[in-house]
């Protein structure tokens, strides 16, 4: 779930890449007749996710006729920039949410979503994220939220109970000065994570169609004004004053009783601290109400392939609700279907509070040519402890505006 950067130099190829680039419907390439070979790169997240998708193509092809080569990506966001300026892509890849919109805004991708059974079956926030200009363009494959972590020794020692988990901002403050010893709550410094305080309070960095800057607004004020009281008060400190890498580290080791990450933080527990005993919790409600921030990847399929028709049908196999939940099974990720929802609770409880997000959570910001502009606001949170929250909101609404056009 890692937030990789690609280089601008990457981006301004796509648009000059003839006329199959100008519109989605721009090129319309003659498809192959019989029996195909598909070309897809994955962004893996590590051996077990690989297998998993190289396991499942195999089975597609297997029932197809067809061929399918799934190759793990070294940088996923470098290769397709580079495929996409040869007019070389991959038929299927990954893409990643946070960059969706360059991709979209080029023409690059295929607006194939619908021609998926059951398109509304999709959480409808995993919808708006892959949504670009009205178009729902490519099927989301699975996802993550942020839930609030709890470790079970630490609350304990602090008094508290199950009864305790603060469900409201004005709870997470009292419960926080409860918890003496170590920080109450360690949180990544990137809107990735403080994001979710904007969204609480009814805020978010763009208007929901990704057209309209809304950074600068007293939701968001209230919001980073919240943060920079705890982050004062020391019940909230970044990672990095914790000698440590993320959240996860800080709370693996005791360093903090909560934290704030998506599940991918099992597999780091598991991994790095087996004996740290936690739980899972959806985040404190703010002042508008449930909020959490949401991470996904779509199968892309590109616009000038010419095996569309053969990689509609390898994404259809993909994001069937039972492929989703092998794949749930082997590398820990949430099915994206709505359908599946109740069969993966019950195989993994744990993790309720995080497929709850769904229902209210804010994917990335939907809008191309946003990098530096976030990259800019991620500067302005780090320094929030000595920085006006008003003067870092009218930097990135000015900064948004301007990328916008």
């Amino acid at each position: 779930m890692k937030r990789l950067a690609i280089p601008l130099v990457l981006i301004l190829p796509l648009a000059a890449c003839g006329k199959g680039f100008d519109s989605p419907q721009a090129s319309q390439p003659q498809q192959s007749a019989g029996p195909v070979s598909l070309q897809i790169l994955m962004a893996s997240s590590g051996d077990a996710e690989t297998a998993a998708v190289k396991e499942a193509a195999a089975a597609w092809a297997k029932s197809s006729g067809n061929a399918a080569t799934v190759t793990p990506a070294q940088d996923i966001h470098q290769q397709l920039g580079q495929a996409f300026a040869g007019s070389s892509p991959p038929d299927v890849f990954y893409v990643d949410a946070s960059r969706f919109a360059d991709y979209a805004s080029v023409g690059a991708l295929e607006p194939y979503a619908d021609k998926i059974s059951n398109p509304d079956d999709f959480y409808p926030s995993l919808r708006t994220t892959f949504t670009y200009n009205g178009t729902f363009y490519c099927a989301p494959k699975d996802f993550s939220t942020l839930a609030l972590i709890v470790n079970d020794d630490l609350w304990k020692k602090a008094g508290l109970t199950d009864a305790d988990v603060p469900t409201t901002w004005e709870q997470l403050t009292a419960v926080a000065k409860r918890i003496k010893g170590v920080t109450p709550l360690a949180i990544g410094d990137t809107r990735d994570r403080l994001g979710a305080f904007m969204v609480q309070a009814g805020g978010w960095i763009t208007s929901q169609d990704g057209k309209q800057a809304t950074g600068d607004t007293p939701e968001n004020l209230k919001a980073l004004e919240y943060v920079q009281t705890l982050l004062k008060d020391k019940l909230m400190q970044y990672p990095k004053q914790l000698d440590a890498g993320w959240g996860g580290e800080a709370f693996g080791k005791g360093k903090a009783a909560m934290t704030i990450e998506g599940n991918w933080i099992k597999g780091a527990m598991k991994a790095d601290y087996p004996n740290v005993k936690f739980t899972a919790h959806e985040l404190p409600a703010g002042p508008k109400g449930k909020g959490t921030l949401s991470f996904t990847n779509c199968w892309g399929i590109a616009a000038k392939s010419k095996n569309k028709a053969a990689a509609i049908g390898f994404v259809e196999a993909m994001t069937k609700a039972d492929q989703q939940m092998t794949f749930a099974r082997a590398f820990g990720v949430m099915p994206s279907r709505q359908s599946a929802k109740d069969a993966y609770v019950k195989e993994f409880p744990a993790d309720t509070a995080f497929v709850n997000g769904a229902d209210y959570a804010q994917g990335p910001v939907n809008a191309p040519k946003m990098d530096s502009v976030l990259s800019d606001f991620d500067t302005g949170l780090q320094q929030l402890t000595s920085q006006d929250p008003k003067a870092i909101l009218a930097r990135l609404q000015k900064n948004t505006q301007s990328a916008l056009g």
